[in-house]
């Protein structure tokens, strides 16, 4: 039986394909975008020329400093940037770190924002702004960074290394795992999240020994996008709250965070999100939610240690303290010594099972 429910369809145009990087200057033009102004990483400099190359007469600029967790002194950078080259719009190429700043920039100046996704993150379908000052990371939820447009080329993914794949597919997966128990679930969400899971699941591992695979790679973006609607569509739990804090606290990287913590997450959760826990089973092919995730991590060879990643031992206190500050809603109650034993876990890169029973 369907019970009453709410769904806020988000307004975001979505280009899906092959080759559909052809179409960003009509989309440029469709949004009346007159001067954009490229965004990139360092590492993708080469790539956001190419991009601004497909503007014409559009392209007004490059700004190639974006970085993960986005810091308020690069974005204070990137508006110096887009005042100087008179941009009314941006493109963003890239992943999370690059989007992120896209909405950041929108959020102070109200340009106009079209996203090209590499990675599977999902941002570019969320109205989620992630920005860290002072070694803290804050969160809002504005559709006023809510990006215009998506354009999903499958053919830019096939040279993503292997590594950020399947890191970035896993903190796709994060968000649909969360949607499943998230407070303001719904039926059309949780559809869009079991078939996000099961669409990933099955192609990162094919990746990471196949990355030509065109047929994985349309089926891992097409999984992306669907995981990033859910993360759009509703609100984050736990595991966001936990990945969030160690990211913005230790500086650690955003998709292994994500990555590691996941299994601990939906360890903790297990007992107080019965249905979620059964759809994330039917979409692994499981028997156990949580231990099917660390599975899976496994399978594509990337760290499953907060350790290996740089996040020092006591830091683990610390962290336990600042995720117990203002916690986001969570299926099970969020409770300090379980929390702390929830890290300890993922620092140490246990295999799931001992959590929901120490922390009960």
């Amino acid at each position: 039986m369907i019970s009453t429910f709410t769904y806020e369809a988000l307004p975001v145009r979505v280009v899906f394909g092959r080759g559909t990087l052809s179409t960003l200057k009509a989309e440029a033009e469709r949004l009346g975008i007159g001067r954009a102004l490229v965004l990139a990483t360092p590492q993708q400099e080469a790539e956001g020329r190419r991009i601004g190359g497909l503007l014409g007469g559009a392209f007004a600029g490059l700004f190639a400093g974006a970085t993960m967790h986005t810091p308020a002194h690069v974005t204070e950078r990137a508006v110096a940037e887009l005042h100087a080259t008179g941009a009314d719009g941006v493109v963003a190429i890239g992943g999370g770190s690059t989007i992120g700043l896209g909405k950041a920039l929108a959020l102070r100046t109200g340009v106009k924002q079209i996203c090209i996704p590499t990675t599977y993150a999902g941002s570019e379908m969320t109205p989620i702004l992630g920005e860290t000052k002072d070694g803290l990371k804050t969160t809002i939820r504005s559709l006023e960074v809510l990006p215009e447009v998506a354009i999903y080329d499958v053919d830019l993914t096939v040279t993503l290394p292997p590594t950020l794949c399947a890191t970035s597919g896993i903190n796709a997966i994060a968000h649909a795992v969360e949607a499943l128990y998230a407070r303001d679930r719904n039926p059309i969400v949780s559809l869009m999240a079991e078939e996000g899971i099961r669409n990933l699941a099955s192609a990162l591992p094919i990746l990471v020994h196949e990355p030509l695979n065109l047929d994985a790679r349309n089926r891992a973006f097409y999984g992306a996008w669907l995981c990033g609607c859910c993360l759009g569509a509703v609100g984050m739990a736990l595991h966001h709250k936990l990945c969030h804090t160690l990211g913005g606290s230790f500086n650690l990287p955003h998709a292994e965070t994500h990555t590691i913590v996941l299994p601990h997450a939906v360890a903790y959760n297990a007992e107080a999100a019965p249905e979620a826990m059964a759809a994330i089973k039917r979409a692994l092919g499981a028997s156990d939610a949580a231990r099917g995730l660390f599975d899976l991590v496994r399978a594509l060879g990337v760290p499953q240690a907060l350790a290996d990643i740089g996040m020092p031992a006591d830091g683990i206190e610390r962290a336990a303290d600042i995720a117990v500050e203002s916690p986001y809603w969570n299926p099970r109650p969020i409770v300090r010594d379980a929390i702390r034993d929830l890290i300890a876990h993922a620092y140490a890169g246990e295999r799931p099972g001992a959590v929901a029973s120490r922390a009960a």
